[in-house]
């Protein structure tokens, strides 16, 4: 089997090209150095190449408030890269299955966050232009199979969290944003301050957990969106809790600035659908995730311990 994978030095990329090796795929595995997206000839050197599965990971965004000061850079460069993705795709590998990654920030909070919802309603505000050029991509590979026959299949995640997380100074997800600040508080006496008041709601996924889901539902699925969460979700304030717990550092310490972006209240995906797929299904319990993933984070980061500083 052979697939191709954009965005394949990300997070999520890097632990989906080491399962897909694992699994006797042969890759072309695509970052930014590789190819530039924006341009409409960036895959052309991959033409003649006949890609059983094509997973398109790619995108231009970072956690935080980034999207809030980016919103007009977001819809160009989003809206090129799907562009030229899937023109690729319908040009010159239509025998190709595109796997294609949504957003939860897609969804509409004032209903249900269910497959079926995905193009309903409004995404919130400050995460709008990011969470339509989404929902353009959705609409795009639903109308190239409606119109051509090709076959897709869309996965939406609810936050991930593990091992390989970058750590270059880009802007980091919550837990991760967490980890670095009660460690940093730890072992340099740093004041921790939270934005929101704390019992803003967070689901997560351990990232191992995500990639062999959708490699498994990619076998058995076509033309479908499908939400891949944990079903539950928990406030900031027990996430702290926990990672305080784990890097033994007081709760009590740490400091709330309701005065902060917090972007959605809550944000949990409903899994019906895949429960239905896989009943057996078991994910990795949180603590045990959040664990392992703090362990690796302090060695990414060089242990402080060793006289070295966590950036």
């Amino acid at each position: 089997m052979k697939a191709l994978v954009t965005g394949a030095t990300g997070f999520l990329g890097t632990t989906l090209c080491k399962k897909l090796k694992e699994g006797g795929y042969t890759l072309a595995a695509l970052g930014s150095r590789d190819a530039d997206l924006r341009k409409e000839n960036a895959l052309h050197r991959w033409n003649a190449e006949k890609f059983d599965k094509i997973f398109h990971l790619a995108a231009w965004t970072q956690a935080g408030d980034f999207c809030l000061f980016h919103q007009g850079e977001q819809w160009i460069i989003n809206q090129e890269i799907n562009t030229n993705v899937l023109k690729w795709w319908h040009e010159f590998q239509p025998q190709a299955k595109l796997i294609t990654l949504g957003t939860s920030c897609a969804y509409d909070e004032n209903f249900p966050l269910s497959e079926e919802n995905y193009l309903t309603g409004k995404p919130i505000d400050s995460l709008f232009s990011y969470a339509m050029t989404k929902r353009m991509l959705q609409v795009g590979v639903q109308s190239l199979h409606k119109q051509f026959k090709h076959n897709y299949v869309t996965f939406v995640p609810s936050t991930l969290y593990g091992r390989e997380y970058h750590t270059d100074g880009r802007q980091m997800h919550f837990v991760f944003d967490l980890m670095r600040k009660i460690l940093r508080a730890k072992y340099f006496d740093e004041k921790v301050t939270l934005w929101g008041d704390g019992f803003q709601k967070r689901e997560l996924v351990y990232v191992d957990d995500f990639v062999k889901v959708m490699l498994d539902l990619d076998s058995t699925v076509q033309n479908e969106i499908i939400n891949i969460g944990a079903g539950e979700e928990h406030t900031i304030r027990e996430f702290a809790e926990t990672l305080c717990a784990i890097i033994d550092y007081p709760f009590l310490k740490i400091e709330f600035d309701t005065s902060k972006y917090v972007g959605a209240r809550s944000k949990c995906l409903k899994v019906d659908r895949l429960k239905t797929l896989l009943p057996q299904l078991k994910l990795t319990p949180l603590s045990k995730g959040l664990e392992e993933t703090v362990v690796w984070f302090k060695k990414a980061l060089i242990d402080p311990e060793l006289g070295k500083q966590i950036s």
